[in-house]
Order: structure tokens, then C-alpha cells, then sequence
């Protein structure tokens, strides 16, 4: 960025963190939070839904896949069978978890919904950081505090920060995840990124690398296969019409310090966007794909586990089982490229 010394006096001419209320539609009543990173990057975090990110742009070119649904409200009660899907509105990041991610399930352990309850969970504002240029401190952060708790567990604590640096085209999402129950406590985790058109679009190149498996185990699954270019983004097909849709699991590569990324590439824009995770962290990806008519979208998603459920992680010995009081951190970045 140019040198603004001297020729501001309020950061928001540049950027920074602005809160307010949805009043109207079906999002009414809904807190949210506009963060401008002065780059041509902004995007919407939505603090009553977990703190979730539902629209993003960079320059005038939405990043991100938004669901007819839109912003609603949280419905802490739509965590059974597929009922979570009424309140899925896409957006960069919904968050799935805390202890389950996968499709609806009912074992001994109890009965759970698609992909968990925290992204239908107001979160309580904690602090808000914002940049103060003239003074040259670039950096602004919204940190919150998120709960799945209820009475005889299991009771867990998300501690959620987004941060970034004014001139920099990054948003940084650090957790911290704790047991604040008195017993053992199943923790599964996935960061479901939504991405749309026109970033992703006909010829947008999909970038990751790693063993895979289509989701279904079908070697040859109608994506999924050796005989089909899945990493470039095809046109919208009938076939993903309604709720047919592909994905695959991905055992990821990282780099020497443990990082892996993945990314989609659009060359007519000119840019791409990058996600970057720790292996040791988030050891599984996912990308899901879905071409259908009005409703075009692919998912890069990277968790603790597949999102299969917590009993076939348990069955494999996969699932993570947080003792009282202990605490696990999740970093992930998404940025331009």
C-alpha cells in the first residue's frame, strides 16, 4: 500500500472491522461483522453462526458459493438427521463439529446430525482489535468464544480468532478447542470452504496432491477416476442436479515443515486463492464437487478426520478423544494469490 502518513485520520478509509445487524429477510436479527483488509479482500463474518465466513470478495469477484438459504439465524435444535442442511448457507467457511462430522448417525453413543451443531452457535465477542495505521499497527483481529456444551457433556469450548493485516490479502483462523467437561470428550473437526462462480468457473484449475479415494469407495466413480481431468472445473451438469454430488477423501501431501495447500486457479481473473493448513493438525482433506444447475460449487475442505461420521472413526480408531481440560489448536489461512 502507499505511504498514507499524513493524509488520513479514521482507519476505516483504508480498512478494519465494522459490526452491525441484519434487519431484514431471513437473516433478520443476525450479527455479523465486515472485514476489510484494505487489499480489495472483504468478507462477512457471521458471529452468530460460529463465527463462520459467508460472503467474500476480492476486487469485484465473489470468492465465495452462497446457498439459496443464505444467513439465517442459528436453530441450535437442527442437529438431527439432515435438518442441518435448512440452514447451510454456504459461504467461504462453515465450520462442522465439534464432535461429529459426516452424514446423520445413531449408535450407542447417541444420535447426531449432519455435520454436527457449532456452526448453528452464536458465538459471545470477546475482543475486537482494530488497526490504528497512523500509528503504524497494521494488524486487526475479532476473537469469540463459541460452546457446545450441555448438562452431562460433553462440553466443549471453541475459542475462535480471524485476523489480518491492513495491505495484506489474508484472513488467518486460529481455534482453540477445550474439554471444559469432567469426562472424555469425541472431537471431530472440518472446515467446510465453499467456493462459487466466477471464481470457480469452466477451465478453473482445482490444486491439491495426495493419495486419494473417491468418498464412496467407487474406483470408478463418475469424477473420481483416472479417465477424468477432476482437477479443472467442468461446466454445470445435469447428472449433479437435485442432491447428487462426488467427493473425495485425500490422505494430503505437506512440505518439510508440515504444511499443505490447496488451491483454485482462475487464469481469466488473474489470480487464485490458496488455503494453507498444518498436516499435524488437519490430517485429512477433502474436495467436494457439486456441478448442478444454480447450485455450482466446489468444496476444499481439510479436518481431523474424513467426514464419515464419528462411528466409523471410532470403529477405526481415528476418533479423537479429548480428555477433561485439554485444549487442541487449528490454524488455517486463506489468501490470494
Amino acid at each position: 500500500m502507499t505511504n498514507w502518513k499524513n493524509k488520513i485520520s479514521n482507519h476505516t478509509q483504508i480498512g478494519g472491522i465494522e459490526t452491525s445487524v441484519l434487519d431484514n429477510g431471513a437473516g433478520r436479527g443476525t450479527r455479523i461483522a465486515w472485514v476489510n483488509t484494505g487489499t480489495g479482500l472483504r468478507y462477512k463474518i457471521v458471529l452468530d453462526r460460529a463465527m463462520d465466513i459467508a460472503d467474500a470478495f476480492y476486487n469485484q469477484y465473489s470468492l465465495a458459493w452462497l446457498s439459496s438459504t443464505g444467513v439465517v439465524p442459528p436453530q441450535p435444535f437442527s442437529n438431527k438427521g439432515a435438518d442441518w442442511l435448512k440452514t447451510f448457507g454456504g459461504g467461504l467457511l462453515t465450520t462442522c463439529g465439534l464432535t461429529h462430522v459426516g452424514g446423520p448417525e445413531k449408535d450407542e453413543f447417541g444420535e447426531r446430525g449432519v455435520h454436527g451443531g457449532i456452526s448453528n452457535t452464536p458465538a459471545e465477542v470477546i475482543s475486537i482489535q482494530q488497526p490504528d495505521p497512523v500509528m503504524d499497527k497494521l494488524d486487526m483481529s475479532i476473537t469469540g468464544i463459541i460452546k457446545e456444551t450441555q448438562i452431562f457433556g460433553p462440553a466443549l469450548e471453541l475459542k475462535r480468532t480471524i485476523s489480518g493485516t491492513l495491505g495484506k490479502a489474508v484472513i488467518k483462523i486460529h481455534d482453540e478447542i477445550t474439554n471444559r467437561g469432567n469426562t472424555v470428550a469425541p472431537h471431530m473437526l472440518l472446515y467446510h470452504c465453499n467456493f462459487g462462480w466466477p471464481l470457480v468457473d469452466e477451465g478453473t484449475a482445482i490444486n491439491w496432491s495426495g493419495k486419494w479415494q473417491s468418498r464412496d469407495g467407487d474406483s470408478n466413480n463418475r469424477i473420481f477416476n483416472n479417465n477424468n481431468d477432476f482437477h479443472t472445473c467442468p461446466a454445470p451438469m445435469q447428472q449433479h442436479n437435485g442432491s447428487e454430488e462426488d467427493a473425495v477423501i485425500v490422505d494430503i501431501d505437506s512440505d518439510e515443515q508440515g504444511l499443505c495447500v490447496a488451491s483454485l486457479n482462475n487464469k481469466r481473473l488473474g489470480f487464485a486463492v490458496e488455503i494453507k493448513f498444518v498436516k499435524k493438525q488437519l490430517p485429512w482433506f477433502t474436495n467436494w464437487q457439486h456441478w448442478g444447475f444454480g447450485e455450482y460449487v466446489t468444496g476444499l475442505e481439510p479436518g481431523t478426520n474424513p467426514p464419515t461420521g464419528q462411528a466409523k472413526a471410532r470403529a477405526d480408531k481415528q476418533l479423537i478423544l479429548l480428555e477433561p481440560g485439554e485444549t487442541r489448536l487449528y490454524d488455517l489461512e486463506i489468501g490470494i494469490v
